[in-house]
């Protein structure tokens, strides 16, 4: 009896657990593989809800939990947090040898969890590289995790050909689209009522549901996050349900600033640190428009037929759907946006809207590459040059 490949998953954030969770099932579920799950960041964390409590209540086995923030969100707080990210998971390694070491996204806890695994000489499997969020520091560690992982599952094709032009081997790079959409087609979404119940909050006929993160390469997100609030402010008929912000630098300044609004609002808005993937997503199914400059508002949005207004450049360079609106970050171009999304003639239009990141399913197609994949000499590697 051969040993099971054991397949190490990383997650550092509600949102990009929510993400991982049908290929976590997956590999859970495969006889011929070992799941091993690490937690760090905001997940860890009593101010961003201690969200390992999910992890575990879904089933999982926890096997590391990484602490790595420090009580700032300032630049030298995020890098110093960054530090003691790596010694941490270089420690975790070392207890658990994992096969392959799955990692999404572009957030800083996955950038050290990424260099940690490539002086282990670990394999590293990287989920939604060759895209383009040029607002954020985000896009500079996305590449970087890219030049350092061997396998990479990308969203779209475009995606997949900017993966080859970084100089990675065509045969190791596979369009299976967004993992994402898997909680879309495998989770039963709340209808109105049903949400109202679980998030103990009336929803009036109009419902916005905003998200609006840092744009950190950028020191102006409290102003930008002023526009938005102001914004709002001419809509006093809709209900409006926030999503806080991720533990990103100047984070806790937006999530100050959201608690006032809801507190001076308390009939109108409601805040949540997380939803969790099933109520989130049926937020979504019940939301007129989808507000902020979550990735969220381009990947998962579209393919539920909703409208999208997209402030700001955190997500400048990302592929659209037709149900996105883009604007400025600035109080009468945001209006204008919310109004458009809100029109007969762009609601109808939502119907046929097609999403850029394929038709779900992707989990069980990457869990089987991460099974069937030859790891003999995966971590030494020749820059793939174009012809």
């Amino acid at each position: 009896m051969t040993d099971k490949r054991k397949i190490c998953v990383v997650t550092g954030t509600r949102a990009e657990y929510g993400l991982l969770y049908w290929l976590m099932k997956e590999i859970q579920a495969d006889d011929a593989l070992e799941l091993q799950v690490i937690v760090t960041g905001a997940h860890l964390s009593p101010e961003f809800g201690l969200t390992y409590k999910v992890i575990e209540a879904d089933g999982f086995e926890i096997n590391e939990k990484i602490e790595m923030l420090l009580s700032s969100d300032t630049a030298v707080g995020i890098t110093k947090s960054l530090g003691i990210a790596t010694i941490g998971f270089a420690d975790a390694y070392a207890r658990l040898k994992p096969d392959i070491v799955v990692l999404l996204g572009d957030r800083y806890e996955i950038l050290a969890a990424a260099q940690a695994a490539m002086v282990a000489r670990i394999p590293i499997a990287h989920l939604h590289g060759g895209e383009l969020t040029e607002g954020v520091i985000d896009e500079a560690i996305r590449h970087s995790i890219t030049k350092m992982s061997q396998l990479h599952f990308v969203a779209n094709e475009i995606y997949r050909r900017r993966v080859i032009q970084l100089g990675e081997h065509s045969d190791r790079v596979f369009n299976y689209g967004a993992p994402g959409l898997d909680n879309i087609h495998r989770l039963r979404l709340l209808d109105k009522n049903k949400l109202e119940l679980a998030i103990d909050f009336k929803l009036k006929q109009t419902v916005f549901l905003v998200t609006y993160h840092p744009v950190t390469l950028y020191d102006n997100s409290a102003q930008c996050m002023l526009y938005l609030l102001r914004a709002l402010e001419h809509f006093p008929d809709a209900s409006i349900i926030f999503t806080k912000p991720n533990a990103d630098t100047n984070g806790r300044i937006l999530i100050k600033m959201i608690d006032e609004y809801v507190e001076n609002h308390p009939a109108q808005a409601r805040a949540f640190i997380s939803l969790g993937q099933t109520l989130y997503l049926s937020a979504v199914k019940n939301a007129d428009v989808v507000i902020g400059n979550s990735s969220s508002g381009l990947v998962e949005v579209p393919a539920l037929k909703k409208a999208t207004v997209n402030i700001g450049d955190r997500q400048k360079g990302r592929l659209r759907a037709g149900s996105v609106i883009d604007c400025e970050e600035d109080e009468k171009q945001i209006i204008a946006a919310i109004h458009k999304a809100l029109s007969p003639e762009f609601q109808d239009s939502l119907c046929d809207v097609v999403s850029p990141y394929g038709e779900g399913n992707a989990s069980l197609r990457i869990k089987e590459q991460l099974k069937a994949v030859n790891l003999d000499g995966i971590t030494i590697k020749e820059f793939y040059d174009l012809v």
